[in-house]
């Protein structure tokens, strides 16, 4: 368990969900970690289950879309651990589900201030270190509702859209630095973000239904997301630059979907 000895990693959105499950995992592994979320108290409770383990972690609670924030959450790193050998921008919310008609520009900016902006601060401020050391793995959160459509809603898709965009560009923009940046493209995967498609399908008695629509015919768990970003934390994943990988469970291979009112 040494895939990430000695090196020091951020995670946002540690508070739950796949931040917390690659929080769990890194740090068996060997990293040093801060956890970064909103929620004090919940990335406190990331940080006792790290510590329970043996891991060594620790927390910041920070806003991923200001720029102080994520500066501070930065600087907190290299203080902590000495340097910065990964982060994995992984802090998202998804806004709900909204026709597109009764959407509003406030609920666009908010999505994409912390979907995208986020991401954009967290390779901004964390690369000029990577870029002294000639080394460094960036790693963010995006969709298969960014891929193709019927995955998710509007802004919440265009938001991860973008985040594929901004990996492939910021990964060409640091050509011949050392640093890798790539996306992960989670499918259905149960956390507190689809915490209302779960609930609603229990309450229905239709759980069994839930992810029938991909070739592996379940919904994902925190720790599968995990797993691709321990690899692409890793010194094993050296020649993986530049890419959105979809872990979907086969998901995005068709996007299937149920038409629904025009319109709506």
């Amino acid at each position: 368990m040494t895939r990430l000895a000695g090196k020091s990693v951020i995670i946002t959105g540690a508070g739950s969900g796949i931040g917390r499950a690659s929080a769990m995992i890194f740090a068996r592994e060997g990293a040093n970690v801060v956890a970064v979320d909103r929620v004090e108290a919940a990335v406190d409770e990331t940080a006792d289950m790290v510590r329970s383990k043996g891991g060594t972690i620790k927390t910041v609670a920070a806003d991923v879309g200001d720029e102080l924030a994520v500066k501070g959450y930065v600087d907190f790193c290299l203080s902590a651990f000495g340097a910065i050998d990964a982060i994995y921008a992984n802090a998202g919310i998804s806004g709900g589900i909204v026709p597109i008609q009764d959407q509003t520009p406030t609920m666009w900016e908010e999505i994409l201030r912390v979907n995208l902006i986020g991401p954009f601060l967290a390779i901004k401020h964390v690369s000029p270190h990577m870029m002294k050391k000639g080394k460094g793995s960036i790693i963010c959160t995006a969709s298969v509702a960014g891929l193709r459509a019927n995955a998710g809603s509007t802004p919440y898709s265009a938001s991860k859209a973008g985040v594929i965009s901004l990996v492939q560009t910021a990964a060409n923009q640091f050509y011949g630095t050392g640093i890798r940046v790539n996306a992960i493209c989670p499918g259905l995967i149960e956390t507190g973000m689809t915490a209302p498609i779960f609930e609603g399908a229990r309450a229905r008695g239709s759980e069994g239904k839930i992810g029938q629509l991909n070739p592996t015919a379940r919904y994902g768990h925190p720790d599968e997301i995990a797993n691709m970003a321990l690899f692409l934390a890793s010194d094993e994943a050296s020649y993986v630059n530049g890419q959105a990988i979809p872990v979907c469970g086969g998901l995005s291979s068709t996007h299937p979907f149920a038409p629904s009112r025009r319109g709506a």
